[in-house]
């Protein structure tokens, strides 16, 4: 059925938020009324430190720049923090503490490049006013979603209705009153009755906001699934050329910067490792990286040298809970994700990124892309040292599991940008401070 989704507010966009889908008001609207607010907070420490005078604020140059510096922090804030905040699994604070650590480091260093005079007060009070606005911001959006969901229904959204979190309304046939600023959920794909079909309709007429079952599934889950195995839904998923490009600029600038951090302590941990069991301090294993090319992965050992106890490659190749063959210090190196930083020199030769689907072992892959359907998709990326899979699944390995894995892998591979990849950035430090998902 094409009709719904052909006009006004009804389009179902990919990167929809809970917020759009709870409000009544168009997104430029709700921009407007942010920004608004936003500027006012930004501008009033600078006011309430030159007493209220905004003649002074204009003729004192610091202060002037200092305005000028707050208003930029919270545009930028603003704009990060609604292109983050789309994706599943954070909470407000994990959206909040990257988007005002980005903020400040490009403002202090504008700061430090530009040689600008400031108000150091003005601006801290500024950057708190900014912190508590988006604090607000998050946290009524989140409380926003507490509200029901009206299902039309079918198979699929009965599915959806058990999915916790949420509240689930199924319609239980066609005229029931809902409220005005009422989220409906239909499956536009099925074929429903000339009944339905009308009241869909009708919803859109009405102003209600009508999305396809399938976006909110991957609004709520972060995976892209597949629905259907005889074709490829996957043409809109090719990543952005124009994006990869910039990305493998900041992986070359980003490793040559961490190199001088990153090599004494290769030195420390190489001892380590010869002094905690016999063998190489480094492990190196081919790979399936970027275009299907196989590449020989770096690694620190983590584990004990084993004979070959008859074991297949693939059973060789995965990692189990609690695996013996792992030593004491290499379950440290794994939990804070140590033994994955001599892959820095993958990403200089261009086989690997700092963030993109993790790289399967050969064996491994082989098995994976002959019993599941488009595994070899996720390689139109470069592989990464970490990646959308690992901050919200870990690490896994048999074929149930993977197959959430690579919708986790198409999710990302749909959403390729900027913004997701701050979002893996900082999801990964609390994951390596917690020490989660290793095996």
């Amino acid at each position: 059925m094409e009709s719904p989704t052909s006009g006004g507010s009804s389009t179902v966009l990919s990167g929809i938020s809970p917020k759009q889908m709870r409000s009544g008001r168009r997104p430029a609207s709700m921009l407007r009324v942010q920004l608004a607010c936003g500027f006012l907070l930004a501008i009033l420490p600078s006011l309430l430190f030159t007493g209220g005078d905004v003649g002074f604020m204009v003729s004192d140059p610091n202060a002037f720049t200092t305005v000028l510096l707050s208003l930029f922090a919270f545009g930028l804030a603003l704009l990060m923090f609604r292109r983050v905040e789309v994706f599943p699994g954070v909470g407000v604070m994990g959206n909040l503490l990257p988007t005002i650590a980005i903020v400040f480091t490009v403002t202090m260093a504008a700061i430090l490049f530009f040689r600008l005079d400031y108000g150091r007060f003005s601006l801290g009070a500024s950057f708190a006013a900014l912190a508590i606005f988006l604090f607000a911001l998050g946290w009524f959006g989140r409380k926003a979603i507490d509200h029901a969901y009206y299902l039309v229904p079918s198979q699929s959204t009965r599915q959806l209705a058990a999915v916790p979190g949420a509240t689930w309304v199924v319609l239980d046939s066609p005229g029931t009153k809902i409220p005005r600023d009422a989220a409906i959920i239909a499956d536009l794909r099925l074929d429903h009755s000339h009944v339905w079909e009308r009241e869909i309709a009708d919803f859109v007429l009405q102003g209600y906001k009508v999305f396809h079952i399938k976006q909110v599934q991957e609004m709520i889950s972060g995976r892209v699934q597949i629905e259907h195995l005889s074709e490829n839904s996957l043409g809109s998923l090719a990543p952005s050329e124009s994006y990869s490009s910039l990305k493998r600029a900041g992986d070359i600038v980003f490793a040559i910067a961490a190199l001088p951090i990153l090599l004494p302590l290769f030195v420390i941990v190489a001892i380590a490792i010869k002094l905690d069991s016999p063998g190489p301090s480094f492990f190196r294993q081919i790979r399936v990286g970027y275009r299907g090319k196989p590449f020989s992965v770096l690694k620190f050992r983590t584990m004990r040298l084993v004979e070959n106890d008859g074991k297949t490659g693939r059973e060789s190749a995965k990692t189990k809970v609690d695996d013996h063959r792992i030593t004491k210090l290499g379950r440290f190196l794994r939990n804070t994700r140590i033994d994955e930083l001599p892959q820095v020199w993958n990403v200089l030769r261009g086989e690997m990124s700092w963030i993109g689907p993790r790289p399967e072992a050969e064996a491994l892959s082989v098995w994976y892309s002959a019993e599941l359907p488009y595994y070899s998709y996720r390689h139109v990326v470069r592989p990464g040292i970490t990646g959308w899979a690992q901050v919200n699944q870990g690490h896994v390995t048999e074929l149930d599991e993977v197959l959430d894995k690579l919708h986790y892998d198409f999710y990302y591979i749909k959403h390729f940008g900027l913004w997701i990849d701050v979002t893996i950035l900082f999801r990964t430090i609390l994951t390596v401070i917690l020490g989660s998902g290793a095996r």
